[in-house]
């Protein structure tokens, strides 16, 4: 693939960064009281505010108005093609459950691919006060300052991400291999947002981070920030990360991780 250039690069990224300023401060400061479910997806458990719907609405708006041209892929329903090769991946709220219950751990995420590779990842984290950003090839940042995973360390020192879905035979199936995975690490987190367990692995906040069921709009930016960082990224061996199965994690932990989620078969319900 030919190196994208790198003033679009730069217009991609600030156009992100933007549009997830503005997002995360409409989650933050309007945020009503009476937060209600406005309707659920996969499950009665799986659940969309009214706030989710307004963040996409505000980023997708923002988009097509300074570049109409590009493609859109939104958590809650926003779909076009777009014909200039590059397509936005939008998590208008990654965490709705942590939002809804007045939770810190919630985060707007924001990617842009193109051609089918994502050049550019912003995950904005209002409550922390946190803006991560990475464009391929240019490493990865929390504010100005670089990030880099953590050194890979024994595999009982480990300390892991997860996540769970919210249907009830998926989650029956990840508590198994929870049970599994759990005595033979140090201990396991799980925070509800994906984006953010991703950019914890790129700060080194988590060793490595593990979850079935994700979408792209999940993992998107998120995996681009660790992999910047210096992780792996991955599914099942020799596969990207997908919904059957993500993994993030420096050298040297990635292979044993992958490779027992594979055994237990984390990828599978």
């Amino acid at each position: 693939m030919t190196p994208a250039p790198a003033p679009l690069l730069d217009e991609l990224l600030a156009l992100a960064l933007e549009a997830a300023r503005r997002a995360g401060a409409l989650l933050r400061d309007g945020r009503p009281e009476d937060l209600a479910v406005a309707a659920t997806k996969t499950s009665a458990i799986d659940v969309v505010t009214e706030m989710d719907i307004a963040a996409e609405k505000l980023i997708t708006g923002f988009l097509a108005e300074h570049r109409p041209q590009d493609g859109l892929l939104g958590e809650e329903g926003a779909a076009s093609p777009g014909t200039s090769g590059v397509r936005w991946i939008i998590d208008p709220l990654d965490g709705t459950v942590n939002y809804l219950y007045g939770l810190p751990s919630w985060a707007v995420s924001i990617a842009a691919e193109l051609d089918g590779e994502t050049v550019v990842g912003v995950v904005e984290a209002p409550l922390r006060g946190e803006t991560y950003q990475a464009v391929l090839g240019r490493g990865a940042h929390l504010g100005e300052r670089r990030l880099a995973v953590r050194t890979a360390p024994p595999f009982d020192q480990a300390l892991l991400g997860t996540g769970f879905g919210y249907v009830q035979t998926r989650r029956a199936r990840q508590a198994e291999v929870l049970r599994e995975v759990l005595p033979m690490v140090r201990d396991i987190r799980r925070g509800g947002s994906a984006a953010i367990d991703l950019c914890d692995v790129a700060a080194g906040r988590l060793d490595a981070y593990y979850e079935r069921g994700l979408n792209p709009w999940d993992h998107a930016a998120g995996a681009l920030i660790a992999r910047e960082a210096g992780a792996r990224t991955g599914g099942r061996p020799g596969q990207p990360e997908s919904g059957e199965l993500a993994v993030a994690a420096p050298e040297g932990l990635f292979g044993p991780l992958q490779e027992l989620l594979d055994r237990l078969g984390a990828w599978h319900d």
